[in-house]
């Protein structure tokens, strides 16, 4: 069989990703402070965006920006590059027929103390008290290697092997330096472990305890289990005892180190408000604090004044006016259609805006998406990282979409629905005689939920619940 090279046409379809509709899509999956930051660095490298400033004037519907930026881009696809359509009309982000309207007011603005201010950290906090407490030069630069070697819980995270080597001083130094500071604030520093952790806590703070430390020290691993009756046995002293003792430990800190976190606690600002007015829901969108753009009225009179700009000025603007036009449109589009993916989850979660969790129904995407005749990547971009506030609390998105449980008359109930059912009955458990994941099921079944025991199980560590051997009390 011979071979040869040949040359054949063929036709076939396939999409592409314009520029423009990759930034559509970019902007779809977009948080609200990643919206905010991105349009802030477009009007730094675009000069023809302009935001508003002053009081907000009356709002336009969006269909009429919509109608007008997509005439200005047909036009400017009819006529040569040179000569864009250049309507009178503002284009502006910001405002909207259904939204709440941004505002300019400093009221609500944080005070610059806010960002004057820095937390003190763990490190600062045992820096200032070596140097208050009387340390030699060589106990100085030791107990500051050590500082620099905890972690944010405050455990030291080297030997004091290696604490001696870097320091060039013996271990009997080091050793010395590292009891002074595990006497300082907070209790429980510079421990090497949990175990010495929570013995030192103990000591300075229950030194009347032996007991306490005692079980510390040598049945750790005993009270982790909750073994009570090995405890008693061990310790040769009553169960009431014992089960005082062991509630002083759960006072101690396994972290001493970390209420001197640095980490930012992170605020939700909904994107979405729903209110209930009368029988109906409301769905506001939230764009107090967006910008309000339109295209620099400067650069559109130069455009208009044709003799009084170069070719390469001219093509320069409206590469810039192509590509502002085309950000304000995929702003709009993207706000319109959170507001749409948002009605439709309403319409779909009546029950659980009016009762709670517990009437939640089952939703997938595909049940979203063909609702607003949308594809399911479009809603899966749109429902990540943006949050609603509704008269249940603030929830993400992505929190009302959830798998079925099958019931035994037929039904689907949502999976948070059946979690939700969980939690409320181990909060009416008897401690003494906690539900087993088992019960559980059976409980459930009683309530037409079927179920399996590894579920109950994955949704029980899912909220947070220890197992009923580990929630088992004795007195």
């Amino acid at each position: 069989m011979a071979l040869e090279i040949r040359q054949s046409l063929k036709l076939s379809q396939q999409p592409i990703m314009t520029p423009q509709l990759q930034q559509a899509i970019k902007l779809l999956q977009l948080s609200r402070m990643e919206l905010m930051d991105l349009i802030r660095q477009e009007e730094e490298e675009n000069p023809v965006l302009e935001e508003l400033s002053g009081p907000s004037q009356e709002a336009e519907p969006l269909e009429t920006h919509y109608e007008t930026i997509s005439t200005a881009s047909a036009e400017s696809r009819e006529k040569p590059k040179d000569e864009i359509a250049l309507p009178d009309a503002e284009y502006r982000t910001g405002e909207s027929s259904w939204g709440a309207r941004a505002t300019d007011e400093d009221d609500d603005r944080p005070s610059f103390e806010n960002f004057l201010t820095k937390k003190t950290s763990l490190a600062d906090h045992l820096l200032w008290q070596l140097r208050l407490n009387h340390f030699t030069e060589e106990g100085r630069l030791i107990g500051t290697l050590i500082i620099g070697n905890l972690n944010e819980d405050g455990l030291l995270q080297v030997s004091l092997e290696e604490i001696a080597s870097q320091s060039g001083y013996d271990l009997e130094a080091v050793q010395k330096v590292i009891q002074k500071i595990q006497a300082f604030d907070p209790p429980g520093v510079a421990a090497r472990d949990l175990k010495e952790c929570l013995l030192i806590q103990a000591q300075q703070l229950y030194p009347q305890e032996p007991l306490l430390q005692k079980i510390i020290q040598d049945h750790l691993n005993l009270l982790a289990r909750k073994n009570y009756p090995a405890l008693v046995r061990e310790l040769g002293v009553s169960l009431e005892e014992v089960v005082r003792t062991t509630r002083l430990v759960s006072e101690l800190d396994p972290r001493p180190g970390r209420r001197f976190s640095d980490e930012n606690i992170p605020y939700i600002t909904p994107d979405v408000y729903v209110f209930k007015l009368g029988d109906d829901y409301v769905v506001m969108l939230n764009e107090d604090g967006l910008p309000k753009l339109r295209i620099n009225s400067y650069y559109r009179s130069i455009l208009r004044e044709q003799g009084q700009s170069s070719g390469e000025a001219k093509d320069y603007i409206n590469d810039k006016i192509r590509s502002a036009l085309w950000l304000i449109k995929s702003i709009h589009q993207r706000q319109r259609t959170i507001y749409r993916v948002t009605k439709s989850i309403v319409r779909f979660q009546r029950d659980f805006l009016d009762k709670g969790v517990s009437c939640m129904k089952p939703m997938v995407l595909k049940d979203v998406a063909m609702d607003v005749e949308m594809h399911e990547s479009t809603i899966s971009r749109v429902t990540s990282n943006k949050y609603v506030h509704t008269p249940q609390g603030i929830f993400e998105l992505k929190y009302f979409f959830n798998s079925s449980i099958n019931t035994s008359r037929g039904e689907n109930v949502a999976s948070e629905s059946v979690k939700e059912k969980i939690r409320l009955i181990l909060a009416q458990e008897d401690p003494q005689k906690p539900y087993s994941d088992q019960e559980l099921v059976e409980i459930l079944r009683k309530q037409d939920i079927l179920i399996a025991r590894r579920t109950v199980t994955k949704y029980r560590e899912m909220l947070g619940v220890l197992s009923s051997t580990q929630r088992k009390q004795i007195i």
